[in-house]
């Protein structure tokens, strides 16, 4: 048996509602406590007889009793019988905790094998296109398209706007008139289920200005987390050589791309990068632990990239993790991390984990990250398919950081504010983001960071925003009440 960690936001549904953690794959391992059923990647076999709603809710209350972070924060006891399911349950005993802003929705009810799944090969159902949305202006546009799925084929791309969508061509409904129903989240819906076979006809807005109406069915696919469209350049940066990497999610199957994407900079002696993670809601521990290796060719061996603390009762499972340089690393002279209010916890895991080392040559470009210092442990009840999600641990730099709940642009040295212009692709050398990037690369002035484009305070900025272009306005990512952990883990994903 293990303990699963893995670094995501993992629950950016809440935001419907007003991020180094999860997930599996963890080097740490340790027993599971009583109750904890099989372990990861086994065949759930559902039994009824100990599965009912209260037996699940509480086995539920057993492992947060035992491993959640804040045991300060729990009830001593609470009555599951009110709650009509095993999440309402778990969100009654966090409460406390999420009044304070440690736990927003972060510990959560999922499906070993869904999330295995998406964990071990991206594989997921949808359209595998990325949305974000504009609920003053009442729109919705795409961030991103993912290959091999239905979306790209459909000529759904980064730039594009959803007109609106029906079941079919007779009941499409404007995105306008959804918003006026029932706000995002009636968009959310009707999109429909997250699974293969799902029609929707949609009248979409390509970026060149083109109108289509045209049917699109969800899909199995594996989504790559770094594109091989966009997801790995060599800029030119004034004569400078630039890496370039837009990472999707801290899944497993980044590893060969991570290593191939640095091996072609290590080759071509880049020193300077732009490592893209504006909408990275994070994933595994150990993917983010390689990132930070494969940054490291010029760190030693009793240098710490991160530190994980448990509760004091669990403080066995306390793990210094050193750098271990890969034979792909590269010695950066100066990073530019691209980063939106959709980073988080791998993500910030990685960029924590610079601060020390880099200082001054380093810097947040975009908008404020999410700030999710804490991370999940996962715990498999196979029976029942219940993997429970547990915040029950905190990260830290070598400098002891594990402070950054408001995101991490006061916790580096340098950060320039800058929009995501979806009307140009991720990494294009013009896009607002990666052009900011590359200015502070060369060392161009910049404004930094004010919170104003962070995606969860845009709300507060419309009016202020209203004569700016729409394509470079703050933005939310659109998620359904109940994502999948594709969803959870690549935060607008549908």
């Amino acid at each position: 048996m293990g303990l699963r960690k893995s670094g995501s936001i993992l629950a950016l549904a809440a935001l419907l509602a007003s991020c180094g953690g999860a997930g599996g794959g963890s080097s740490n391992s340790i027993s599971l406590p009583p109750g904890g059923g099989g372990g990861a990647g086994q065949t759930p076999t559902p039994i009824s007889s100990t599965c009912s709603l209260q037996n699940r809710q509480n086995w539920a209350f057993d492992q947060i009793n035992e491993w959640y972070l804040f045991p300060e924060t729990l009830p001593a006891a609470l009555n599951p019988a009110p709650y009509a399911t095993v999440q309402a349950y778990i969100d009654a005993l966090t409460t406390t905790a999420r009044g304070q802003g440690r736990d927003r929705f972060f510990t959560f009810i999922t499906s070993i094998a869904e999330e295995n799944a998406f964990f071990n090969s991206g594989t997921t159902a949808g359209f595998g296109i990325r949305l974000s949305y504009d609920s003053a202006a009442a729109r919705v546009f795409i961030l991103d398209a993912f290959e091999g799925a239905p979306g790209l084929a459909a000529g759904l791309d980064r730039g594009g706007e959803i007109l609106a969508i029906g079941t079919s061509s007779g009941n499409l409904q404007t995105v306008t008139s959804l918003f006026a129903q029932g706000g995002a989240g009636a968009v959310s819906s009707a999109l429909g289920a997250s699974t293969a076979g799902t029609s929707r006809v949609l009248r979409f807005r390509n970026a060149a200005g083109a109108e289509t109406t045209t049917t699109v069915s969800k899909a199995d696919f594996a989504l790559q987390p770094i594109s091989p469209r966009y997801g790995v350049q060599i800029l030119d940066n004034g004569g400078t050589k630039t890496g370039y990497v837009n990472l999707r999610t801290f899944i497993d199957s980044a590893e060969p791309q991570l290593r191939a994407a640095f091996l072609r900079f290590r080759n071509e002696g880049v020193t300077d990068l732009v490592i893209d993670l504006r909408y990275n809601g994070g994933g595994l521990v150990r993917i983010a632990e390689l990132f930070g290796d494969l940054l490291g060719r010029n760190r030693f061996g009793n240098e710490v990239l991160s530190v994980t603390r448990f509760r004091a009762s669990k403080a066995a499972n306390n793990e210094t993790r050193y750098f271990q340089p890969q034979s792909q690393s590269v010695s950066p002279m100066k990073i530019a991390f691209i980063t939106t209010g959709g980073s988080a916890s791998a993500s910030e895991l990685v960029i924590n984990a610079m601060v020390p080392f880099l200082g001054p040559n380093m810097a947040l470009i975009g908008s404020n990250t999410y700030g999710k210092p804490v991370g999940q442990i996962g715990l498999d009840r196979t029976a029942c398919d219940d993997r429970i999600r547990i915040v029950a641990f905190a990260t830290e730099n070598a400098d002891g950081n594990a402070n950054y709940f408001n995101g991490l642009a006061g916790s580096v040295a340098n950060s320039c504010q800058a929009a995501d212009d979806i009307s140009m692709q991720l990494g294009d050398p013009g896009e607002a983001s990666t052009a900011r990037a590359l200015g502070f690369l060369s060392g161009a002035a910049c404004a930094p960071i004010s919170g104003v484009l962070d995606g969860a305070t845009a709300s507060t900025s419309r009016a202020a925003s209203a004569q700016r272009a729409p394509l470079s306005l703050p933005r939310e990512l659109l998620m359904p009440a109940q994502p999948t952990p594709a969803q959870r883990e690549v935060p607008g994903a549908f």
